[in-house]
């Protein structure tokens, strides 16, 4: 993982309430899904506010639509794609 995503790739099913690890640049953290999170799907490991770019391995995948809590499920009904969308600058210049 990149210092600065956002988000985690779940590499199985996740039940709500769960713990998971995660490695990340400062080491192994942890996280509660708050949310059951299907396979592939991802989970915030920081708060993201709505509005703000969301990154996974260091890339921009999207824009938060609604503030997202750590351990929620990160999918199209909270972000919203923002390649190849020219009524969509990156952040601040529109």
């Amino acid at each position: 993982m990149d210092e600065r995503d956002h988000v985690a790739t779940a590499l199985r099913e996740i039940q709500a309430g769960e713990t998971i690890s995660y490695r990340s640049a400062a080491g192994l953290q942890d996280v509660t899904a708050a949310n059951d999170i299907p396979f592939g799907h991802k989970i915030a490991v920081t708060n993201i506010e709505a509005g703000d770019d969301v990154r996974k391995y260091g890339e921009i995948i999207g824009r938060a639509v609604t503030p997202i809590a750590i351990g929620q499920h990160v999918h199209v009904h909270n972000i919203e794609g923002i390649r190849g969308r020219g009524d969509l600058g990156a952040k601040g210049t529109n």
